[in-house]
């Protein structure tokens, strides 16, 4: 684990240098290329170093601590980490891939594809509050320029503060929760929070703040609009990370923050929150069908996918949760593929209209079953089967 964030961290060093010693356009792309399956690679190794029968963090590692504020940079995987990492790494590898003829800033584009990757193993691996809020609040930076640099439509420049915006709106209420924790505690570790007891007025306004940041980057009913925007004007690529892995980031901060520490809060509430999951989950699959933009369609889909995922995620049993993890892997994977398909075609004859696809079918017979499969799997995993 040490070594992987070594190399992450180098690459982005090298670019630097790269950027300002290196003006070979082929030069930048194969080395990149080398670098995203080097890493690819190395996170495969990870389920070989783990123990599978410890559900709980090891492969702990600690860099370094500030001992006046009880602050530690220490890193440690568990069997949800795990799979996270890798899905990361394989993402982001075809996330480069589906742009390997772009000339267009192309250091620019590998170096925030880093970036990325290597905020987001530290958000699925670090157990410190404070740097799990700048990891986790640190992946909106790349994003809003990949969404405002690369945008396809002129409505990119919108699409990356209105993604921003909603996002530091959450950001606000998860930090005041961080800094009530930190100052009750009197340090900022997993190990402290989840081993600490609070009174049940405490406990809620943990809940509550916790709850709503993370809402927001599921996103939930009514803190959804953000999503379907930064989808139709991102690039491909930017469409592919939303989808596949950012969506991710609230489902697992509130699996590992808000469902095992503050169970006997969510317990009182829970009727609210499947209302909230069950009217997200209806609203934007009506919504969803009324579409006539391929990418919106998947956008919609794609929040009806993750408000059905928080009715096992609040579930209280353990199947529930396993399954959120079968979800969260399975959205993932079907939901990257279909915004590729969609980049591709894009690519090809500039529109997103679904109405100029009637026959499509018949010209682009391989494409279309390809679409039509990851279709197939994706209503399957999004509960409509």
């Amino acid at each position: 684990m040490f070594w992987f964030n070594f190399l992450v961290a180098n690459f982005i060093f090298f670019w630097f240098l790269l950027f300002f010693l290196v003006f070979s356009f082929n030069f930048v792309r194969i080395f990149s290329l080398f670098f995203f399956s080097l890493f690819f690679l190395s996170s495969l190794i990870f389920i070989l170093l783990t123990n599978k029968s410890i559900f709980f963090f090891q492969s702990i590692f600690k860099f370094y601590s500030l001992f006046f504020f009880k602050i530690s940079y220490v890193l440690a995987l568990d069997a949800i980490s795990i799979l996270l990492v890798i899905l990361s790494s394989f993402i982001l590898f075809f996330c480069f891939l589906s742009y390997w003829y772009l000339r267009y800033k192309i250091k620019l584009y590998s170096f925030f594809l880093f970036f990325s990757l290597w905020l987001l193993f530290n958000v699925f691996s670090v157990i410190d509050f404070f740097f799990f809020y700048i990891f986790f609040e640190g992946i909106v930076i790349p994003m809003f320029f990949i969404i405002g640099i690369w945008g396809s439509r002129s409505r990119k420049i919108y699409a990356s503060y209105q993604f921003f915006v909603y996002t530091l709106l959450g950001s606000i209420f998860i930090l005041l929760c961080f800094l009530n924790i930190f100052s009750y505690n009197g340090s900022s570790s997993f190990e402290f929070y989840l081993n600490s007891f609070f009174f049940e007025s405490r406990q809620f306004f943990f809940w509550l703040f916790m709850f709503f940041g993370f809402a927001i980057k599921i996103p939930m009913m009514p803190t959804h609009i953000w999503l379907p925007e930064a989808h139709v004007e991102a690039p491909t690529p930017g469409s592919v990370i939303l989808a596949a892995i950012l969506l991710k980031l609230g489902s697992y901060a509130m699996l590992r923050l808000i469902i095992i520490p503050l169970v006997t809060v969510y317990t009182d509430l829970i009727f609210m929150i499947y209302v909230l999951a069950f009217v997200g989950f209806i609203y934007s699959s009506m919504v969803a069908f009324s579409q006539i933009d391929i990418k919106k369609t998947i956008a919609y889909s794609s929040i009806a996918h993750m408000n059905f995922s928080i009715f096992g995620l609040f579930s209280q049993h353990l199947l529930g949760f396993f399954g959120v993890i079968i979800m969260m892997l399975g959205h993932a994977i079907t939901s990257g593929a279909l915004f590729l398909g969609i980049g591709i075609l894009y690519d090809r004859y500039k529109t997103r209209i679904i109405l100029y696809y009637g026959s499509l079918a018949t010209f682009m017979p391989i494409f279309f079953n390809s679409v039509f499969y990851f279709s197939i799997i994706k209503l399957w995993f999004s509960g409509y089967y």
